[in-house]
């Protein structure tokens, strides 16, 4: 009995060993560039009322500086567009140096007089993570710190009259939680970008007050979502590398449908596609970049303040944070475009394939695709290029021809808005039903500049290029595996992973490529994880020919009956790809640890209790206590606590045992509501959908998900 104890305690232990280490150091290596200070950076000191001094004395506002900038401000005689940096848990108002650096940089390269002034928040490091008492606190003291702003800019012609918001962990909750100020006007801040903000539920739930300010939080703003229809929320998770708060606590609790709200992760951000950890996040260079061009188009250059319409608003965070265009913003979608050129410079192409290298020597160049004789056999048309410089990516590529004359088109419409940036090229994908008024496509291959690249353009048949594959079982353990063999005759394959939608799911998926005449010329291959119900897409590049192996694991359930993820591969034609799946047994534990970690705490805690209670039972029948071992053993039943309270948690969602329990004057549930990864509360729920969650620690145990998409313990708990 000995030697089998020591062994499964020695196997668990191993188990668990397991987990950590792939949940703290199974991911990518940090890509992020490190943001640089080219001149000593300043913090001046915001003088504030003497009566918010004196009630919150460990705190301060500080206007970040360097250089010239540091001395041109001295006097507080400001001009910019005011951005005020909010530190998370234990975090120091010195960390807004990144973003202050960074804008001010852009702001020099403009003309203008264009510049935002960097606000940030010296909230004394207190540990708001661990101990809920300081967020109220905190969430005062902001609301001060945005009016003491605002008064700077009293003799500015065209004074602003809110302020951008960026909150790192809990400033961005503290954030959102300034709209539960009864004093508070929702005028003072139109737009809140949160980094790594834990906005589903606290990481470890450790006291009443913690769990408090979430409770009002999430009810001023799923509850009364439509008074903040008008205000602007982006929130970015980490990834993988971020082990402190997982990427699927910081999608928004908000309605669906409300436009003005956006949750994803830092890998799915154009012209990023890297994953941070909790800390760097903040400085990484390539997102810090894209928030600093969100907030230049922002500014509207006549008052040189952010702008007021949370159309135009939602329609920059989009196209720098979703999809990134090549259009300028601004740009009319809709007006007809001339076209010039000599006959020699435009190709009809007759293949189904185009294959251009760009020379050396400058020259204009465009290829006419006719429609007419491709709308039968084929479904979209797809088209690529690559070695952009920055002038080449904000330059329109593609056009639909409406007017022809010969063999050229004198009028077309634009249709680039549809591209897409990937690492090394853009790409565009046009479906040929939407195109009904349009005779012929054109793209323009000139380089004027005498700048070399590559411009490759296919038919494609979306049915015939995608294909579904079911991936192995969760308990596999690498030992069976799911190939898919894509002889390549073209650009662009998809791949539907069947039955992967669930975050204790893990996998390692293998591509292949293999090439029979190795081309220096070729565009590298591009393989992006879509996961349709959360904007969590991860990007992996590869040269041809390799073997690159992609992590599959997911930060959020599927919340109902849609597809499964979708591996899509930008590939060379005329290629061998062979894709591989297969479970990844350390990587589920990580997940497991992942998502079910913080709740292990609460059963070593309820173990102990139920131990005690075993111990008390023991001295009443018995007269004398039991040993401590033979106590655990016999007592380690914890499912005698936990349905009675998931009961207790399912019967407190309806309104008439909400009023029985207050009138009994009983102590409220300390727990948070469940949510789904969309945000929307599952207070309204028939039970049917619910009572599943019943048997979550057993979930992994089916392939087939359940019909609300529990996952694991995490729901439960």
């Amino acid at each position: 009995m000995r030697v089998a104890t020591v062994a499964f305690y020695g196997c668990a232990l191993g188990l668990l060993a397991m987990g950590l280490r792939e949940m703290f150091s199974g991911f990518e290596e940090n890509r992020c560039t490190m943001t640089y200070m080219f001149e000593y950076p300043e913090y001046r000191r915001i003088a504030l009322p003497r009566r918010v001094a004196r009630q919150y004395p460990a705190y301060g506002l500080y206007l970040y500086g360097e250089g010239q900038y540091a001395q041109d401000t001295r006097g507080l005689k400001l001009t910019g567009a005011p951005v005020l940096f909010l530190p998370g848990n234990a975090g120091s108002y010195k960390q807004a140096r990144s973003l202050g650096s960074v804008a001010l940089r852009k702001a020099e390269a403009l003309e203008g007089g264009v510049h935002l002034n960097v606000f940030t928040i010296d909230f004394n490091e207190e540990l708001v993570a661990l101990y809920g008492g300081s967020l109220r606190r905190q969430t005062h003291f902001l609301h001060e710190s945005i009016k003491a702003i605002l008064r700077l800019y009293k003799d500015h012609e065209a004074p602003p009259h809110s302020v951008v918001l960026v909150g790192h962990s809990m400033g961005g909750v503290v954030a959102r939680a300034l709209f539960t100020l009864p004093r508070f006007s929702p005028r003072l801040v139109s737009l809140i970008i949160t980094q790594a903000s834990p906005h589903q539920a606290p990481v470890l739930s450790l006291d009443a007050h913690l769990l408090e300010f979430y409770s009002a939080v999430r009810q001023r703003w799923v509850g009364r979502a439509e008074d903040l229809r008008n205000v602007t929320v982006l929130s970015v998770g980490g990834g993988y590398r971020d082990y402190q708060v997982r990427s699927g606590l910081t999608a928004l609790p908000c309605p669906q449908d409300d436009p003005s709200k956006l949750s994803l992760v830092v890998t799915a951000v154009p012209r990023t596609w890297v994953s941070t950890d909790h800390l760097s996040i903040v400085w990484c260079k390539e997102l810090v970049l894209a928030t600093v061009r969100a907030f230049f188009d922002l500014i509207e250059p006549e008052t040189g303040q952010f702008s007021d319409d949370p159309e135009r608003r939602m329609a920059i965070l989009n196209h720098h944070f979703i999809r990134h265009p090549v259009r300028v913003l601004g740009e009319q979608l809709e007006t007809p475009v001339s076209l010039s050129g000599s006959p020699k410079t435009w190709s009809e192409v007759n293949t189904l394939r185009l294959a251009y290298s760009a020379p050396k020597e400058g020259q204009a160049k465009y290829f006419l695709f006719a429609l007419s004789s491709r709308r039968r056999a084929y479904s979209h048309f797809y088209c690529r290029s690559n070695n952009l410089s920055l002038q080449q990516e904000m330059t329109s590529w593609v056009y639909g021809c409406t007017q022809m004359n010969g063999s050229m088109c004198v009028q077309a419409v634009d249709l680039s808005f549809g591209t897409e940036l990937l690492p090394d090229y853009k790409v565009l994908t046009l479906s040929l039903s939407e195109l009904s008024s349009v005779s012929h496509l054109i793209v323009v291959a000139s380089n004027l500049n005498g700048r070399q690249f590559t411009v490759e353009c296919e038919w494609q048949r979306q049915e015939s290029q995608t294909v579904s594959v079911p991936v192995p079982h969760v308990l596999s353990f690498g030992m069976s595996v799911s190939d898919v063999t894509l002889n390549s005759t073209g650009l662009r394959h998809t791949i539907e992973l069947q039955h992967f939608h669930q975050v204790y799911q893990a996998f390692r998926i293998s591509v292949v490529s293999h090439c029979k005449v190795t081309k220096a010329d070729r565009l590298p291959n591009v393989y992006i994880m879509k996961v349709p119900w959360f904007r969590e897409d991860s990007v992996t590049t590869s040269s041809i020919p390799s073997v690159t192996e992609i992590s599959g694991m997911l930060h959020t359930s599927r919340p109902d009956n849609s597809t499964g993820v979708l591996l899509q591969l930008h590939t060379a034609p005329n290629c061998h790809y062979k894709v591989s799946v297969r479970t990844s047994f350390p990587r589920v534990l990580g997940q497991v640890l992942r998502f079910c970690g913080p709740v292990l705490p609460v059963y070593v805690a309820v173990a102990l209790l139920l131990a005690c209670g075993g111990q008390m039972s023991s001295v009443v029948r018995m007269g004398r206590p039991l040993q401590m071992s033979h106590a655990v053993a016999r007592s380690l039943q914890p499912h005698k606590v936990d349905l009675p309270v998931y009961l207790l948690h399912l019967l407190l969602r309806y309104s008439w045992f909400q009023d029985g329990w207050s009138t009994l004057h009983l102590p409220p549930l300390d727990a948070l509501p469940a949510t789904t990864p969309d945000g929307m509360t599952q207070e309204g729920l028939p039970l049917n959908e619910d009572w599943p969650r019943l048997l979550s620690p057993c979930c992994m145990f089916w392939e087939q998900p359940w019909p609300s998409g529990a996952v694991c313990c995490s729901a439960s708990f």
